[in-house]
Formats: C-alpha cells, structure tokens, sequence
C-alpha cells in the first residue's frame, strides 16, 4: 500500500480467519510505529483471538471482535 494512503488509515478492519489475526495486528502495529497514529483493530462477525486482542489493546488500540462494522454503522445512524 502507498505511503499517502497508510496515513489515511484510521480503521484496520478484519474479515481473515482467526488464526491470522495476531500477524494482521503485527502489522497494524508497525503502521502506528511509524505513524504515530492511534487506530481500532476490528474483526467482523465469527471472528475472534484473544491473543491478537491482547497484542492491539497493550499497543494502545481500541479493539472490537466478532462484530459486522456495517450492522454497527447502521445501529448508530439509521433514521427511525
């Protein structure tokens, strides 16, 4: 991913198998490292690991597993 765009970031949003979260984290980590920038680890529904949780939140992440980010999005901002 170019430079400009992994400044943008402000979401890492998972849809991976559980197993291959803690390396996605990794990775979202590396990304604060270098951009001094605070970010949510999310994972969508079903998926769940405790362990990369644990990895993001000692990072400083906010981290939300096993919820749809789109059924979320419409919870906050559905017209009733």
């Amino acid at each position: 991913m170019p430079a400009e765009k992994q400044r943008t970031i402000e979401i890492i949003d998972i849809f991976r198998p559980p197993d291959e979260v803690p390396e996605i984290v990794e990775q979202a980590i590396q990304l604060r490292r270098l951009y001094d920038k605070l970010y949510v680890v999310w994972t969508q529904l079903g998926i769940v690991n405790k362990h990369a949780a644990d990895m993001a939140r000692k990072a400083g992440f906010t981290v939300i597993m096993d919820k749809c980010i789109m059924r979320e999005h419409i919870k906050l901002f559905s017209r009733k």
